[in-house]
C-alpha cells in the first residue's frame, strides 16, 4: 500500500479538541485508563498522533503552507480571504485569530496525543522493539509540533506529560523548546528503523529524525550539531538509503510518492465519501486528503486564496542549463504565463491554455504555486487531494549541510554539496560557474539556491528567519512587508485565550 490511514476514533484523541459535552458518557468509548492494554492499543495510540496532521484545516492540509509559503516574501493572499490577507500583511489585531490560534492549538493537539503514547505505552506487555519504535514515532512527532510551535510562536510552553486540567505551564525560552525538540529526536534515532515495509510506509524513519534534527540545529545557527546529524544522510551509514531523483518533477506527483529523495512526508488519500475535517468526529467519515490545492489553484479551477509574487520567476531565470534550455525547476514549480518558453498559447493550465484561460485580463500576470496541486492527472480540483507533501527531502539535506559547512568556514567542502542540486536540474556546476566564493559570498549565492529548488514548499520563512532577514526591507519584492515590525512580527501572538486561562502564560514581545 502507498498510503495507510492513520484515523482512529479512541478516548485519547476525543480528550483533545473535541467540542462534545464532556459530560456526557460514551458507553461505547474506552476511557484512558481502560484503553492501553495491548500492542493493538499501541499501534493505535500512535496512529491517532499522525491523524493530528490533517485535524481540521489548521495544520498540513492547508494552514501550514499559508504559515510558510504566504507569509514569506514568495507569496502572498491573493484571493477573497480577508482574514487570511491582512494575516499575511501583518496587519493582525485579533489574538484568537482562526489563522493561528488554531494552529497553535492544533499542534497541542499533537502534543497531547503524542505525550498519551510516550507515558502509557511503556506498561504495554508488548514486543519490546515494537513497543520502543511506537514510542521513538511518538518523539519524533512531538519533536515535529514543538519545531512548528517554536518556529512560528517563539516561546511555547513544554507539556511533556498528559495534561491535566489545572496545569499551567509557563513560557520556555526559544533555546528551551529547540533544546527539548533535539532531545526528543536524539532519543527517537536509537530507537527508529532505516525503513519499513510498504504498508508502514510514512511512518516515522531514523533519517527523518536525523533531518529534522540538523534543522532544529541549523535553525539556531548550531552548525558543528547540524552538520553532524546531516553527516548521516549525506556520508554516514544513511547515505545509501538516499538519492536525488532523476526528474526533480517527480517530487510532486501521486505516482512517485516515497521515492528516494523523499526523507519524510505527510500521507494523504483520497476519501470520496468524507463529510469532514474533524477527526473525532464519531459520527461522520473523515477526510484523509488535504485542501491546500484547492486554495492555492488559479481562478477558474480553484479559489486561489494564495499565490506567488512574481519575483521569484526572475532567480530562476537567471541562469539558463547546459543545453541552454529554462530551468526545468520554473515550470514544475509556478503555474504562469511563460511556465513553457513558447508562451501564454503554449502554456498549458488544467487542460486549457494559459491563454484561453487568463489571455489579457487580471490574471494575465498571475503566479500561482504548482507543488502541492493535481494538473498533472486532472483538469479540476477539491477539498481531498491524495498529493503527498513531502516535507523533508534530500534536496533539501544537501543544501542545509552546504550552509552548515559554510558556518563553520569550511565552504571548499561545501560546493559539491550545492553541485549535485544544480547538475539535477542541468544547470552547470556550481564549482564550474562561480569558483571561489568566500564565506559571505556562498551564504548569498545558498539563498538563491535554496529559493529556485525549495520555492513552495513550506521552508521560505524559516529560511529568512534564521538569516535574519525579516524586516520592512522586503518591501521591496513583498509590498506586504511594508507593515512588518522588526522584533514582533519574527512570530506569532500567543492566542489571547490561552493567557487568560493561564496565569503563567505571557504574551509575545509588542502585540
Amino acid at each position: 500500500m502507498k498510503k495507510y490511514i492513520f484515523i482512529l476514533t479512541v478516548a485519547i484523541t476525543a480528550l483533545a479538541g473535541c467540542k462534545r459535552d464532556f459530560d456526557a458518557v460514551n458507553p461505547n468509548a474506552p476511557t484512558i485508563a481502560s484503553f492501553w492494554k495491548t500492542g493493538a492499543d499501541a499501534t493505535k495510540g500512535i496512529n491517532a498522533v499522525y491523524s493530528t496532521f490533517y485535524r481540521t484545516a489548521s495544520l498540513y492540509s492547508r494552514w501550514m503552507f499559508y504559515h510558510g509559503i504566504l507569509k514569506s516574501d514568495e507569496g502572498f493572499g491573493s484571493g477573497g480571504d480577508g482574514g487570511l490577507n491582512n494575516l499575511m500583511r501583518f496587519n493582525q489585531t485579533n489574538y484568537n485569530d482562526g489563522l493561528t490560534a488554531q494552529t497553535w492549538q492544533t499542534l497541542y493537539v499533537g502534543v497531547f496525543r503524542a505525550n498519551q503514547v510516550i507515558a502509557n505505552v511503556p506498561n504495554i506487555a508488548m514486543d519490546e522493539t515494537t513497543k520502543k519504535r511506537i514510542i521513538a514515532e511518538a518523539k519524533f512527532l512531538r519533536a515535529l509540533f514543538y519545531f512548528n510551535l517554536t518556529l512560528y510562536y517563539g516561546r511555547p510552553p513544554l507539556m511533556l506529560t498528559p495534561s491535566q486540567p489545572k496545569d499551567v505551564p509557563a513560557n520556555a525560552t526559544t533555546a528551551q523548546a529547540y533544546a527539548q525538540v533535539a532531545k526528543d529526536l536524539t532519543e527517537a534515532i536509537a530507537d527508529l528503523p532505516v525503513s519499513y515495509p510498504a504498508a508502514d510506509l510514512g511512518r516515522a524513519t531514523k533519517g527523518a529524525a536525523y533531518a529534522l534534527l540538523g534543522k532544529t540545529y541549523l535553525q539556531q545557527r548550531m552548525y558543528q550539531q547540524a552538520a553532524d546529524a546531516f553527516a548521516y544522510l549525506v556520508t554516514g551509514a544513511g547515505s545509501s538509503t538516499y538519492a536525488l531523483t532523476a526528474d526533480y518533477r517527480d517530487n510532486f506527483i501521486i505516482t512517485k510518492e516515497n521515492n528516494s529523495e523523499s526523507i519524510f512526508e505527510i500521507q494523504f488519500s483520497e476519501n470520496q465519501s468524507e463529510s469532514t475535517d474533524d477527526d473525532v468526529d464519531e459520527s461522520r467519515i473523515n477526510n484523509t486528503g488535504t485542501s491546500i490545492s484547492q486554495f492555492f489553484a488559479p481562478p477558474g479551477v480553484g479559489f486561489s486564496d494564495g499565490a506567488a509574487r512574481r519575483w521569484v520567476i526572475d532567480e530562476f531565470l537567471q541562469e539558463r542549463t547546459v543545453a541552454n534550455a529554462q530551468d526545468p525547476r520554473l515550470a514544475a514549480s509556478f503555474i504562469f504565463n511563460n511556465a513553457n518558453p513558447a508562451g501564454p498559447a503554449a502554456t498549458i493550465v488544467y487542460g486549457q491554455t494559459f491563454q484561453s484561460r487568463y489571455g489579457t485580463g487580471p490574471d494575465a500576470n498571475g503566479v500561482w504555486f504548482r507543488k502541492l496541486l493535481n494538473d498533472h492527472w486532472k483538469n479540476q480540483e477539491g477539498f481531498r487531494s491524495p498529493n503527498n507533501y513531502r516535507l523533508i527531502r534530500y534536496a533539501d539535506v544537501l543544501l542545509m549541510y552546504a550552509e552548515c559547512l559554510n558556518g563553520l568556514n569550511r565552504t571548499a567542502e561545501a560546493y559539491p554539496l550545492v553541485d549535485r542540486v544544480r547538475q539535477r536540474a542541468g544547470l552547470a556546476t556550481l564549482t564550474a560557474a562561480k569558483p571561489g566564493l568566500n564565506q559571505a559570498q556562498f551564504l548569498t549565492q545558498l539563498k538563491h539556491e535554496r529559493l529556485t529548488e525549495l520555492a513552495g514548499e513550506g521552508w521560505r520563512w524559516a529560511d529568512l528567519q534564521r538569516w535574519g532577514d525579516l524586516s520592512p526591507a522586503l518591501a521591496t519584492r513583498d509590498a506586504d512587508f511594508t507593515g512588518f515590525i522588526v522584533g514582533k512580527h519574527e512570530v506569532y501572538p500567543i492566542p489571547q485565550s490561552d493567557i487568560d486561562l493561564n496565569s503563567n502564560l505571557t504574551q509575545n514581545p509588542k502585540y
